[in-house]
């Protein structure tokens, strides 16, 4: 539901971080995000989320008054947790609305 987001407190970096059920075979990432400057994206194939790795990092479009849309494509790539840290913003305040990981 678009409707409904997870919100910074106001300083970068912010990060958040999803897990998996099991390590898993991911083949794209994508995020729908409002006024994200600087995203990067980290995983751990861990039991735990620890040891992460730098996968990808891009300065994102500002898009006033529309939802940021940006996919990631993983080729042969796994995770356990993936941890999105956002770097910098266009404003005090972002949101993230949806996170869709695509794999096996």
């Amino acid at each position: 539901n678009s409707e409904t987001f997870w919100t910074t407190t106001g300083m970068f970096p912010q990060e958040f971080i999803i897990g998996f059920p099991n390590c898993i075979k991911i083949s794209k990432v994508a995020i729908q995000c409002y006024l994200v400057q600087t995203l990067r994206i980290e995983r751990s194939v861990s039991k735990d989320p620890v040891g992460f790795q730098h996968c990808v990092e891009k300065d994102l479009q500002h898009t006033e008054g529309q939802l940021q849309m940006e996919e990631f494509p993983l080729p042969d790539f796994q995770a356990t947790y993936l941890r999105f840290i956002i770097k910098s913003a266009f404003d005090h305040f972002v949101s993230v609305h949806r996170v869709i990981a695509e794999g096996t």
